[in-house]
């Protein structure tokens, strides 16, 4: 990736000011909203700026083009979600095991309650997918994985720890996906995660058995 494309997604200056940083809340939240409404197809920089009430030239101050935006709501996204995970996956007074259940539903809960601007999002990803920032905050969040399973397996090969880690959490952010494109009640959300989670638990158990590693139950 060239350093041109890397400024492409790179925000001009970063609000210092609280008049500047209620500016660029009021640019990112018009943006969420045109992102929902018109799909990543008819997003444009025009749009937001009708939104926010603001003129484009504020929006440039802080973005170089809709790509940047984009970037931004995305990894906002990412980091939040990136966030929720962390907490679960640190409490080290529940058991791994309970902790990855609760993992699971947080992340299936979060899937269908934001399923709208996810999926736009997502058709939105090529334009800053490969960059280098985000290569970052998705590490960020594997990196947290990693350390879970360092803790849940920890007489286990790194290979194989890693394999899991890779299985769980490709596992579950693309069926989590598939299964938030349709409306789904508290209960269906209920069932589905505790389906799932069983499974994933199921995995570790065996994995731990093969290891001599003793995962505590939740």
């Amino acid at each position: 990736m060239t350093d041109r494309q890397n400024a492409q997604i790179s925000s001009r200056k970063r609000p210092k000011q609280a008049r500047s940083t209620k500016l660029v809340a009021a640019i990112l939240e018009a943006a969420a909203q045109v992102l929902a409404k018109e799909g990543a197809a008819r997003f444009t920089t025009a749009r937001v700026a009708e939104k926010a009430a603001v003129s484009v030239g504020s929006i440039y101050q802080y973005f170089p083009n809709k790509a940047a935006i984009l970037f931004r709501l995305q990894s906002d996204e990412w980091r939040g979600t990136s966030e929720l995970l962390r907490v679960i996956l640190e409490d080290i007074q529940r058991p791994p095991l309970g902790r990855l259940r609760a993992v699971v539903h947080a992340f299936i809960r979060s899937e269908c309650d934001e399923a709208a601007m996810r999926v736009a999002l997502n058709d939105a990803a090529p334009l800053y997918r490969d960059t280098p920032e985000a290569r970052e905050v998705r590490a960020s969040g594997d990196r947290t994985v990693q350390a879970f399973m360092r803790e849940a397996l920890p007489e286990a090969l790194e290979s194989t720890r890693a394999l899991a880690a890779e299985l769980i959490t490709t596992t579950l952010s693309k069926v989590g996906k598939h299964f938030s494109e349709n409306p789904r009640s508290a209960k269906e959300i209920e069932t589905y995660a505790g389906a799932m989670a069983d499974m994933f638990c199921a995995y570790l158990e065996s994995l731990a058995a093969g290891s001599g590693d003793p995962v505590m139950r939740p």
